[in-house]
């Protein structure tokens, strides 16, 4: 999945890729009934990329119908685990060898270097599938104590029609962090994919026929978050719904849940994540360089991006040097550019207005120590420089509003417990970084910050293996990890009286 790979060069592969912007529903690819459609456009160029369908209410019925239809024939959902492992490893397979398409289609749709979607997020992806499908079969029902002659069994039984809505910022791997438990657990699955960003999970649920998922049990639905997102959330057809996005859709999704059938929800929302660098770090410049990561990597349109750094006072002065200089690694380019190490184009010139118009309250109030202009690349005005301001007051907005983009607010901070208590100065607890050479310092301050992961001496640490997810207005249920199944799943006891 690299320039070589494909034999020729990323924009020239981009030119003959097959754009199909229509739903999947009931494993065929159809318009919207009503023939409704919105465009793609490109942030990287501003070039119209498709027209997808923009599916309504009806659309929406029909997706739910061929989802309750495949789990209640048990065409999937009356697979045998092994079955259901075989074929989402051939999933697998088919798209590690559409791995250049998918990670085209990110890039152009939300504007993400293509040497990241190529070699991070499609490969992610992949193992996404592999790791859920190699679960499925070793999980064990329980077998508690009972009193003499009676038995019980405790399994974990598929919930049954589950709506997946995904965000923009990383449109297929996030798509398939809910997908393939929820596929592996035996459920059938409506998909609705961010309007920015829908033709990865388009051509994903392709693949997913290709590979034997029955008909049904993966719908794709495009279309707003008004009609085909609140349509699922409210649907007496869904059983459960699992999303990603902002904490004001999350908010509204349980309101559509406790006035339709009360729905279990997974909701991972939005994060203001805190970077606390204290004085006796070891190494004062690999710190700098992995804040600047953690705050700028993917245009910072991530929901744990650590956008708050908080420096102690004796090493601020040679920190904010060490970021500013690394802040530098990140500067936009091209991003259908194999060799651009740094940014690539915000999602929309609508998305970065409003980073622009952060970046002004920022320097009207404190110092933009770097970066900060707006840029036009390719004739799009997309790009905005990684952005470094420091001197904002406590109460600041920027130190509280989730900006996804490229703009970290730093912080002096004079002790461990003001560290500890402006870190945890938000309505967010997704995530939370420290850098400490003291054993004791890292468990105690991780034990106080209230977060869903607290990464030491690194940013943003993420593993298959372990759960991600957040506390507080961060939402709640958990992705990756073992734990994701219980967004997919519920606990059934069978109680067999025999003496």
């Amino acid at each position: 999945m690299t320039k070589e790979s494909t034999g020729t060069s990323w924009r020239e592969l981009a030119g003959s890729l097959r754009l199909d912007g229509r739903a999947l529903i009931d494993g065929q690819r159809r318009d919207a009934e009503n023939g409704a459609t919105f465009a793609s456009i490109s942030p990287i160029d501003g070039r119209h990329l498709a027209d997808i369908a923009s599916c309504s209410a009806s659309d929406v019925d029909a997706a739910v119908a061929s989802a309750r239809s495949a789990f209640a024939d048990g065409r999937w959902s009356g697979l045998g685990a092994e079955s259901r492992k075989r074929i989402l490893l051939q999933l697998a397979e088919l798209m590690e060898a559409h791995g250049a398409e998918l990670a085209l289609l990110d890039s152009l749709e939300m504007g993400k270097p293509i040497a990241q979607s190529s070699t991070v997020d499609v490969p992610g992806s992949v193992e996404t599938f592999r790791w859920y499908a190699e679960l499925v079969d070793k999980l064990s029902d329980e077998v508690p104590s009972t009193p003499p002659g009676s038995t019980a069994l405790v399994s974990r039984v598929p919930l049954g029609v589950i709506a997946a809505i995904t965000p923009w910022n990383y449109p297929l791997e996030i798509a398939c962090w809910k997908l393939a438990p929820a596929l592996a657990a035996g459920n059938s699955v409506v998909l609705k994919p961010a309007g920015q960003s829908s033709l990865s999970a388009l051509l994903l649920g392709e693949l997913a026929i290709e590979a034997g998922v029955p008909a049904g049990v993966l719908n794709v639905v495009p279309g707003t978050g008004r009609i085909a997102g609140e349509g699922l959330a409210r649907h007496l057809g869904v059983d459960a719904l699992a999303f990603t996005g902002s904490t004001a859709v999350a908010k509204r999704l349980l309101e559509c849940s406790g006035q339709s059938n009360m729905k279990q929800l997974g909701l991972e929302a939005g994060g203001k994540s805190a970077n606390l660098i204290f004085d006796d770090v070891e190494d004062l410049d690999t710190a700098a360089a992995k804040a600047a990561f953690g705050a700028f990597y993917n245009q910072g349109e991530v929901c744990s991006a650590n956008s708050r750094i908080l420096v102690q006072r004796g090493v601020a002065e040679q920190f904010l040097e060490a970021l500013v200089k690394h802040s530098a690694d990140y500067l936009p380019g091209d991003p259908l550019d194999p060799e651009n190490p740094g940014c690539g184009a915000l999602v929309n010139s609508g998305h970065a207005d409003q980073v622009e118009q952060a970046i002004g309250a920022g320097r009207a109030a404190g110092t933009v120590l770097a970066g900060g202009r707006r840029l036009t690349l390719n004739g799009s005005d997309a790009y905005i420089e990684p952005t470094v301001i420091t001197g904002l007051p406590e109460d600041h907005p920027l130190h509280r509003t989730e900006i996804f983009g490229p703009v970290a607010t730093v912080t002096v901070f004079d002790t461990e417990d003001e560290a500890v208590s402006l870190a945890n100065g938000t309505d967010y607890g997704l995530a939370a970084s420290l850098w400490t050479a003291s054993l004791s310092r890292a468990h105690r301050v991780s034990s106080r910050l209230v977060a869903g992961t607290v990464s030491v001496n690194t940013v943003d640490a993420l593993s298959l293996a372990t759960p991600f997810g957040g506390f507080k207005q961060s939402g709640f249920g958990r992705d990756l990890s073992v734990h994701a199944l219980e967004n997919y799943t519920g606990l059934k006891t069978t109680w067999i009286q025999h003496g």
